[in-house]
């Protein structure tokens, strides 16, 4: 019996999905926002910690939610303030390539956030999921890193997906020192080859791993279609990435996580295995969220891996 609650910290935006220059779909989405819809389809309690604005998006995105049975109550709404889009352009391998219109925080909108989780308790045992800019951005790192501080010092288990862009390069000296300690703060770190080359210049799983081990102890690092690589301080595990024919990959990766962290709180020993059917799963459809196929499969033989 699912016991456990995971708690996902990340920006929210609304994507609409690109296909030859043509919209194909339009769905809530946001990297840890993926995830934990995601987990909350499969019946596992969460709750989402966001920001949205207080127009017809953010009602969109809020009973979005609720009908994947996502708690909205640490969900804060900017009165005055539009939510943000991401427009996802698919190529030829069905990866996207993003433009994001957003509208830029203000002193208000900061205090609104950090009013709106203030009262937030993280309880031992809790799972933290959190990632990508929303986790490094200087301008509410007060407020998430407070948040994550606690999180860990209240016994919760953290995993931060790097998920770090390229658009964000110039940015990188100001957000370093964020990266490293949300490294310590966690249990276990994803990040991608692509992510290790925009921060430290490294693509050889060894050479990055040798950089951050004093950072994070449990590194995942992914590498597209070529083998994933678990390292921890007594080994490195590989294990090769099976090849499947795509629809979107937009949300792969997040789904790698949600999936992970499902087998945790499951008690599956092969949790990589676990990550790998959900990113697949998610692939096979234009959508960011594990098919209701897979929904069912879970609640009829959870194992799967």
């Amino acid at each position: 019996m699912i016991n456990q609650r995971v708690i996902g910290i990340g920006e929210t935006v609304f994507d609409i999905l690109f296909k030859g220059d043509q919209p194909q779909k339009a769905v809530p989405g946001g990297s840890t926002f993926n995830s934990i819809v995601s987990l909350g389809r499969a019946g596992v309690p969460c709750v989402m910690v966001t920001e949205v604005g207080g127009d017809h998006i953010g009602d969109l995105i809020c009973r979005f939610l609720c009908e994947n049975g996502v708690s909205t109550e640490y969900v804060c709404r900017h009165e005055q303030v539009k939510s943000h889009i991401s427009l996802a352009f698919l190529d030829e391998h069905n990866d996207a390539q993003y433009i994001f219109y957003k509208d830029h925080a203000s002193v208000k909108t900061i205090q609104n956030f950090e009013f709106q989780i203030s009262n937030f308790k993280i309880n031992p045992g809790d799972v933290v999921l959190f990632g990508s800019f929303f986790a490094i951005n200087p301008v509410i790192r007060s407020v998430v890193g407070k948040l994550l501080r606690e999180a860990s010092e209240a016994g919760a288990w953290l995993y931060y997906d790097i998920n770090f862009r390229k658009n964000h390069i110039d940015e990188l000296p100001q957000v370093m020192p964020n990266i490293e300690e949300n490294m310590r703060l966690a249990d276990v770190v994803r990040g991608s080859t692509e992510d290790f080359e925009y921060l430290f210049s490294l693509h050889d799983g060894d050479a990055i791993y040798k950089k951050v081990r004093n950072l994070c102890s449990t590194l995942i690092l992914t590498d597209g279609a070529r083998p994933i690589r678990l390292y921890t301080p007594e080994d490195c595990e590989t294990y090769p990435v099976q090849k499947i024919e795509t629809v979107s990959t937009v949300g792969a990766g997040d789904n790698f996580n949600a999936g992970y962290i499902y087998a945790k709180i499951k008690g599956f020993d092969d949790r990589i295995a676990m990550a790998q059917r959900w990113s697949q799963d998610v692939c096979r459809q234009l959508g960011n969220n594990i098919s209701d196929e897979l929904v069912t499969l879970l609640k009829k033989n959870p194992p799967l891996a």
